[in-house]
């Protein structure tokens, strides 16, 4: 079995959106591996998203463009990033009144707050954190 078919297979079977680069370093080495995500990113199975991290990707219906596969969005996709990163986060007040319940009106978006030390920037559709 190819590296590049080993890799595909370990994506299309996750049920992660998010993926690292050192999630595949047991299949070869860190140069095969980058060359062959940049493949899958090519042939529109998976959008970069930030120094080496992908998310599974789709065509939209509607307008035909690449997007995030997650069902829960973009934001979704930025969560399960930061979350696999191992970064603490928040949402700002009025986001988390919403998740808690205490509002009734909802965001458009959520505003994701990392600690300083965090300087990567991720961005997926327009939605970016630490993209200033």
């Amino acid at each position: 079995m190819t590296i590049a078919s080993k890799v595909k297979i370990r994506v299309n079977r996750s049920k992660r959106y998010v993926f690292a680069r050192t999630d595949f370093i047991d299949i070869a080495g860190y140069d095969q591996i980058g060359r062959e995500l940049r493949k899958l990113v090519e042939s529109g199975l998976l959008l970069r998203i930030g120094y080496g991290l992908y998310t599974k990707a789709r065509v939209n219906s509607i307008t035909g463009k690449i997007m995030p596969a997650s069902p829960s969005g973009a934001d979704g996709v930025l969560l399960e990033a930061i979350e696999k990163l191992g970064v603490s986060y928040k949402f700002d007040d009025f986001s988390q009144r919403s998740i808690d319940g205490n509002s009734l009106q909802i965001p458009a978006s959520f505003q994701i707050i990392t600690n300083n030390r965090f300087k990567r920037k991720i961005v997926v559709s327009n939605r970016a954190i630490n993209a200033g």
